[in-house]
């Protein structure tokens, strides 16, 4: 017994003879949801910027999430690819975004942004960086509807395994739900109760550090259930390029904590209103 896969049409809706996608659509919800909580999270006390910054951020982050999803996809998983085909780069409506990618974007985008209003880079991004669990979340439903980075076969003890239409006959497990679970509810649960705690707040760089940690965690969980992709496949010791990929985060998210708990207290600013 497997469970059908559900026949989603990857187009939520259409606007005379512009097609609005699933997953372009989830990266609109995601932004709209994550918008109101960012803007209260920065007042919180120690407060690190304003409401209008966090609105001003939006574009850098729109721009670091696509440049670097894209480039990060094209380098990690495609390369032997486009280098034969460069201008596909820009074909962005086929697939193809890689989270390491965006990732270093939007850390590049933070790092920008805080440099140009002299904010707290950290304490900054310790605010940003837990409503991101929402826009992971929102993006692995879209990777089902679209029935696409599936999971491993399942065996006959996994109820819940479906046949997805572009995998063959073998039921698999749905990995994309386990990861809208893990890297978004769950994760985004854990950022939000410590970052209603003032004490952790102070210590600027322990949230990011976290989310790092955190997500290195549940997406290496989450590859001993997903198919590596086929271009790629297993590597050395049958890893996955996404649990290699998270290594030097969980280093980097430890390595951030770890600073943070030996820092001074962060007081932040009253002139944030």
């Amino acid at each position: 017994m497997t469970i059908p896969f559900p026949d989603f049409d990857p187009v939520a809706f259409s606007v005379g003879p512009f097609a609005v996608r699933w997953y372009a659509l989830a990266y609109i919800v995601a932004f709209i949801l994550a918008l109101p909580l960012a803007r209260r999270l920065v007042q919180l006390t120690p407060k690190v910027a304003t409401r209008a910054d966090i609105d001003d951020f939006m574009t850098y982050a729109v721009l670091g999430v696509l440049l670097g999803g894209r480039i990060g996809y094209v380098l990690f998983y495609q390369w032997d690819f486009f280098s034969h085909h460069p201008l596909e780069i820009l074909e962005t409506w086929k697939g193809g975004m890689s989270f390491h990618g965006g990732a270093i974007g939007v850390i590049l985008a933070l790092a920008l942004f805080c440099w140009r209003r002299k904010i707290n880079f950290l304490a900054f991004s310790d605010r940003i960086v837990t409503v991101v669990p929402i826009g992971l979340a929102l993006g692995r439903c879209a990777n089902f509807i679209n029935g696409e980075l599936w999971g491993r076969i399942a065996g006959a003890n996994v109820p819940w395994a479906m046949v997805f239409p572009k995998a063959g006959p073998e039921p698999r497990h749905p990995s994309e739900l386990y990861e809208a679970l893990t890297e978004g509810v769950l994760l985004l649960v854990v950022m939000l109760s410590l970052a209603s705690r003032p004490s952790i707040r102070s210590r600027p760089g322990f949230l990011s550090g976290t989310f790092l940690f955190g997500y290195a965690c549940a997406r290496a969980f989450c590859e001993l259930f997903r198919q590596p992709d086929a271009n790629i496949g297993f590597l050395a010791g049958g890893v996955t390029m996404g649990q290699l990929l998270c290594l030097p985060m969980a280093l980097a998210g430890i390595a951030l904590m770890g600073v943070a708990l030996r820092r001074p207290l962060f007081l932040g600013s009253e002139s944030y209103e």
